[in-house]
């Protein structure tokens, strides 16, 4: 569910965020102001009205519930944003002057030079929701518990081996730091570019 989550995470914030840097359209600095003020609201005060909106729609217990309302992600966007800020007009000019439509023009132009902010992305919402715990355990049950909620009952239920424990939570650590190890060189990259400009 994580892997599902973020590459369609990727997908839609990367193209909301060069529609915010690049393209023209009408309430477009509105909408990004909005996403910026989004950013300082927790989960925790939203995650009521979230959580009857799942049932509503008769997901609980499902992937759908850990994957749908998490694609899209405010942070993730104004990152997406800030690295595509710097991107030269030049380049999105002369690829409409070939007959580019934006949406060949992110792809084919765009998305080549964008690997740092895509790693960064990658590796801060892969630690989001790899360590998730509140949400899973409102819309989970049996068969969609995720590592977190597994590791909980090994604490849970007695008598508690420490032995066993500790190795699980070395184990649920491994793909973190995969992550971190193949993409550390683009998530500073990343950073560093995608800071907060004029």
């Amino acid at each position: 569910y994580v892997t599902i989550t973020i590459f369609f995470g990727l997908i839609v914030n990367s193209m909301c965020g060069y529609a915010l840097a690049k393209l023209q359209f009408k309430g477009k600095d509105f909408l990004f102001s909005l996403i910026v003020a989004l950013i300082i609201i927790p989960l925790e005060s939203i995650i009521l009205p979230l959580y009857f909106l799942v049932f509503k729609a008769k997901m609980l217990y499902t992937f759908t519930a850990l994957i749908a309302p998490f694609i899209a992600n405010c942070f993730s966007i104004f990152l997406f944003r800030q690295f595509f800020v710097d991107i030269p007009d030049s380049l999105i000019e002369a690829a409409a002057l070939d007959g580019a439509s934006p949406l060949k023009t992110f792809f084919s132009v765009v998305l080549p030079l964008s690997y740092p902010v895509y790693a960064t992305v990658l590796i801060l919402q892969f630690i989001e929701h790899w360590g998730d715990f509140l949400w899973p355990v409102l819309v989970t049950d049996d068969k969609t518990k995720t590592v977190q909620l597994g590791l909980q009952t090994l604490f849970t239920a007695p008598p508690v081996h420490y032995g066993p424990i500790l190795a699980a939570l070395t184990v649920s650590t491994i793909p973190v730091i995969i992550m971190f190890v193949f993409f550390q060189k683009y998530y500073v990259q990343g950073i560093a570019n995608a800071g907060i400009k004029g």
